[in-house]
């Protein structure tokens, strides 16, 4: 489990370009965090990489990344191709 990642995108987010409020990304991070605490103990939990997967944005990553539970964001649609979203992260 320490070297596995998590991506979690909204079904309502794909393909839309809407995307989770950083509150609600956060307790889906945090509820999927407590369900692998739960499972496999919090030590290996605390390791899991959680992304979240949805429409991210140069206006949107900072706000998403400031929350705790929220790993980082792979790259999708709404950023390939741009750095400027992941140059920071």
């Amino acid at each position: 489990m320490e070297n596995v990642a998590i991506a979690y995108e909204p079904v309502w987010a794909i393909g839309t370009g809407l995307t989770a409020t950083p509150e609600i990304a956060q307790d889906v991070h945090s509820n999927i965090r407590a369900i692998l605490g739960e499972a496999y103990g919090q030590a290996v939990a605390d390791k899991v990489v959680i992304q979240y997967g949805g429409s991210v944005t140069p206006d949107t990553v900072d706000e998403l990344m400031a929350m705790p539970d929220i790993d980082g964001v792979p790259g999708g649609g709404g950023i390939a191709g741009r750095g400027e979203v992941c140059a920071d992260y």
